[in-house]
């Protein structure tokens, strides 16, 4: 890869300035704007199920679970390839940054995601 991929809290100020921004949550972040939150594209199809989502519940005694099932459903999703091509894509020209809106940084749906995708864009 050319370029990063990272992860960014969607309430956090933007650290890569230039880079692709794409909110990876299934639900919009409360009380952002478009404007404030300024993301390039929203892919809510790759986020976990609403039912993985909701047993979770960024309970980090329950991320190990949650890892592995978030992990089958990635595997499964119809919209991954599309997903996998558009951040190979961006990746050659300038930095991804996923966005997402849970207070935990390493108990997310980022996390996984991220880790996920690093293994498909070798």
């Amino acid at each position: 890869m050319k370029h990063k991929l990272i992860t960014e809290r969607a309430y956090d100020e933007r650290t890569v300035p230039g880079s692709c921004r794409i909110l990876i949550d299934r639900l919009w972040p409360r009380g952002l704007t478009k404007e404030k939150l300024d993301c390039d594209m929203w892919c809510k199809d790759i986020a976990p199920s609403n039912e993985l989502r909701k047993s979770f519940g960024h309970d980090a005694e329950k991320f190990a679970d949650f890892r592995i099932s978030y992990n089958k459903e990635l595997d499964a999703n119809p919209a991954k390839d599309e997903f996998i091509q558009k951040v190979r894509g961006e990746l050659k020209v300038r930095d991804v940054c996923l966005v997402y809106a849970a207070k935990d940084k390493e108990v997310s749906n980022a996390t996984v995601l991220a880790e996920w995708l690093k293994k498909q864009l070798v």
